[in-house]
């Protein structure tokens, strides 16, 4: 199944007084997908977000969320869009749940539907527990989720994260990995902008690279493709059984043969894949070698920059 388009940037550019920021950016991103915007330090990452977020105008391009004109109608635009900016600031004189119930009041939620989106936005970065405390007694790593916790407070369908591991001690980064994991698991979108190649590739289905204002991508991580993913299996022996059973079943596509075995693209998640293999085992396949494949983001990254 190929996922329809969700956010559409075309030709998009901005500068700043003595340069361009923005150059001619054109890319396309998929409903349910987490993206890791990369490149180096002045490459415009920031600047190509805060365009994304409607709150800096470009000279020239558009970008479409969700079908909304970002610039020709930013309000609406707004509604959908959540957005952690790399130095982000709580109230830390006011409580948790008083942080929440301001977001909420500015996004302009419904009087009747603020207490259920504070507790909804509370659970989802699981500070249910901490709502009383003040948000000035809050570890670093708690003040993140808070400040996520607030730009989540009007479900927003795309969530633009810049930096957000900055600064935070590994426990905290862990626990920002499984936040995210968890929030792309409910269907919304991400761009997660970052230095920490290596957590990026944790959660990230697509990378798009940035260099001097321009963009590369978006390209696959890992085998991931369209939600699928590329997989190999190494037989013992001839594939004509194998290739049978795998030709047979629904969430198979794109079967290639191998030199050991054969690829294909595979459209379910990890217990499904356990559960092929022990179907391949039942059906006395002799099955050597089960592995996922595809490239891996720090690859992909020095490849781009390698052109």
């Amino acid at each position: 199944m190929i996922l329809p388009r969700f956010l559409s940037v075309r030709r998009l550019s901005f500068d700043y007084e003595t340069q361009r920021a923005v150059d001619d950016v054109s890319f396309a991103l998929a409903h349910g997908t987490v993206t890791a915007l990369v490149g180096p330090n002045g490459a415009g990452k920031t600047t190509l977000l805060r365009c994304l977020a409607g709150l800096e105008e470009p000279v020239a391009g558009g970008i479409l969320i969700d079908g909304v004109d970002v610039l020709g109608n930013p309000r609406a635009a707004h509604r959908k869009i959540g957005f952690l900016q790399d130095f982000f600031g709580v109230y830390d004189a006011l409580s948790v749940e008083r942080n929440l119930l301001y977001a909420a009041a500015s996004q302009g939620i419904e009087p009747t539907a603020i207490e259920p989106a504070v507790a909804r936005a509370a659970q989802a970065v699981a500070l249910q527990d901490r709502l009383k405390q003040r948000a000035g007694e809050l570890s670093r790593g708690l003040r993140q989720r808070l400040a996520i916790a607030r730009a989540l407070i009007h479900q927003p369908a795309l969530l633009l994260l810049d930096e957000p591991a900055a600064g935070l001690d590994p426990e905290s980064r862990i626990g920002l990995a499984a936040l995210i994991r968890t929030l792309a698991a409910t269907g919304m979108t991400l761009i997660v902008s970052s230095h920490i190649l290596s957590e990026l590739e944790q959660y990230s289905t697509h990378m798009l690279a940035m260099r001097d204002g321009r963009t590369t991508g978006p390209h696959a991580i890992g085998g991931h493709k369209e939600g699928r993913r590329r997989l190999k299996i190494v037989i013992a022996g001839p594939t004509p059984s194998a290739r049978a059973f795998l030709e047979s079943r629904s969430d198979v596509s794109a079967l290639y043969d191998e030199p050991d075995g054969l690829s294909f693209d595979y459209s379910g998640d990890e217990a499904a894949r356990h559960s092929l293999l022990r179907a391949m085992m039942e059906a006395e396949i002799p099955v050597t070698g089960f592995t996922a494949v595809g490239a891996d983001l720090q690859s992909l990254y020095m490849a781009e920059g390698a052109e």
